[in-house]
């Protein structure tokens, strides 16, 4: 059975809302709403099937945009690639051409739409971030949070904080003021033992590639309403993300690293390997920070993590 290749768009308008349509009850996922684009024809590039698609579906012509995801998914019946891009800016209105409904949705709001399970990456690519914070070992609690909240006001929507091994009731108080400073403003992602689980229900979960190891089997220990995410280091361990059915994972080492000079990098090619064959939102972590952060989407990635290039100089 031969792979559909189609070229697929998260839409953003200048408030951040994302456009989604509604396929015909006639069409294949009939029904279920969908992010807009098309069919790759065999002599053409993804950009130019986005943009050809998205100027028959919706009228409007694509001026900036980079790549997403992709994702491969195999339905009992049709196997696809969905080639993922983020259009950034465009002219002319949106509109239905082909009769489909649209809607504008709040990134929040996707969670309320039904899409078909090829898409459900997408929908966590488009309410990640490009960066992810990862905060530092070894600073005393005042100053760690004195930096998280500057992150925050800085424009950091997704922090991880990072954790000793173990129960570490140090931590765990750490965490109660770290998730009342993130509140309505970032997302927290707690690493610990599931027994804290439903003690922090406004927060995220990032397993380490132990816990990954030994609970894949288990499956999925959250709701799809709250964030899990793995760190991941080569293709057993994404494999065992997707068998979890994790949202997220960080990739590393990228390049060398203060942190770990002993671990053996990954280097670009590798990672823009692994990423094509992993269909969920990949950050790439280790020696990467914003500068990487355009070769970072060129590889497939949804965008970098680090600890340095994102904590704020002054509370180190």
């Amino acid at each position: 059975m031969k792979r559909v290749h189609v070229a697929a768009a998260v839409i953003r308008d200048s408030s951040g809302k994302i456009l989604i349509a509604r396929r015909a009850d006639t069409q294949h996922q009939g029904g279920l709403w969908e992010f807009p684009g098309g069919k790759v024809e065999d002599d053409e590039s993804v950009e130019s099937a986005l943009a050809r698609e998205l100027q028959e579906e919706l009228g409007i012509v694509v001026s900036a945009a980079r790549p997403l995801i992709k994702v491969r998914h195999d339905y009992p019946d049709k196997q696809v690639l969905l080639d993922v891009w983020e259009v950034s800016s465009f002219t002319g209105e949106p509109h239905g051409a082909e009769g489909q409904p649209l809607e504008w949705v709040g990134q929040r709001d996707l969670l309320s739409y039904e899409f078909p399970a090829a898409n459900q990456p997408i929908v966590a690519a488009a309410r990640l971030p490009a960066q992810y914070l990862i905060t530092p070992e070894d600073l005393e609690t005042p100053a760690l949070l004195r930096g998280i909240q500057k992150a925050i006001a800085g424009g950091i929507k997704l922090i991880q904080l990072r954790a000793p091994n173990g129960y570490d009731p140090k931590y765990r108080d750490l965490a109660v003021d770290a998730a009342g400073l993130c509140a309505g403003k970032a997302q927290l992602m707690i690493k610990g033992p599931f027994e804290w689980l439903g003690d922090f229900p406004s927060a995220g979960w990032h397993i380490t590639s132990a816990q990954l190891r030994k609970y894949a089997a288990a499956g999925r220990p959250l709701p799809a309403s709250r964030w899990l995410a793995a760190s991941c280091h080569n293709a057993e361990e994404l494999a065992l993300a997707e068998q979890m059915g994790v949202d997220f994972v960080t990739l590393s080492p990228v390049q060398p690293t203060q942190t770990h000079p002993d671990a053996l990098p990954l280097g670009w090619e590798q990672v823009a390997a692994l990423i094509d064959g992993f269909s969920k939102p990949v950050f790439l972590l280790g020696g990467v920070g914003p500068a990487e952060q355009q070769k970072a989407w060129e590889a497939g990635a949804q965008g970098v993590a680090g600890i340095r290039a994102f904590w704020p100089d002054s509370v180190m």
